[in-house]
């Protein structure tokens, strides 16, 4: 036969029920507090993820904004090279292949190639190896201007009125335009061989015109 449930006993219940509930309801929070700094690590985590993918995408494209740019002043470059060279880029080839395993910055060596090119493609001095086929285009200038003036002179001497006095003048005049003359045939050789016409070769087309043309001038 049961024993009856006393007061106390029932008390005794309450109270173990009373614990119970209330270290259900800490677990309760401890679970809940640890659920939520769970999630705010997640949420941290995956903004994070979020940044540094973002962040490499930025990159990739910054990447290939100075690939893009890189390729497209190589290809200018070698196209400038090739120009330069001539043979329609026969004697250059194509443009090498890209290093995968070059490292660094390759704005130096472009603005180092381009340098480089538009130094070369500075017109240089001529060599004064040219200096007799420059007295040349002078004596061929003074002959050339004698003779156009000893024209002139024998076409006033057959003319009458303004012509028998225009031509001579005429003729003095060619014949004083002999050492300039000789500077276009120079002018051609110094564009031929990319260079300047500096003072140097202007002075041996025009002392050797000069000479020409007053040697002419005396012996006639």
């Amino acid at each position: 036969m049961n024993e009856p449930v006393t007061s106390e006993t029932y008390a005794a219940q309450l109270r173990r029920l009373a614990e119970l509930t209330a270290r259900v309801r800490e677990q309760r929070a401890e679970a809940n507090a640890w659920y939520d700094q769970q999630c705010a690590a997640a949420d941290r985590a995956v903004a994070e993820s979020a940044d540094e993918v973002n962040r490499a995408e930025r990159e990739l494209a910054a990447a290939r904004e100075s690939q893009e740019l890189v390729d497209a002043e190589s290809a200018v470059l070698w196209q400038e090279l090739n120009s330069r060279l001539g043979g329609g880029g026969r004697r250059a080839g194509t443009p090498p292949a890209p290093d995968l395993e070059a490292a660094g910055d390759p704005m130096p060596l472009l603005d180092t190639a381009r340098d480089l090119l538009r130094r070369t493609r500075q017109p240089g001095e001529l060599p004064n190896s040219v200096n007799p086929l420059l007295a040349l285009c002078g004596v061929v200038g003074g002959v050339l201007a004698y003779a156009l003036g000893a024209s002139a002179r024998a076409l006033g001497g057959r003319a009458d009125g303004e012509l028998a006095v225009g031509l001579p003048v005429l003729a003095l005049v060619l014949s004083l335009l002999g050492p300039v003359i000789g500077l276009v045939p120079a002018r051609v050789i110094a564009d031929r061989r990319h260079a300047v016409l500096s003072p140097r070769p202007v002075i041996v087309v025009v002392a050797a015109g000069l000479v020409t043309t007053l040697l002419l001038l005396i012996v006639t």
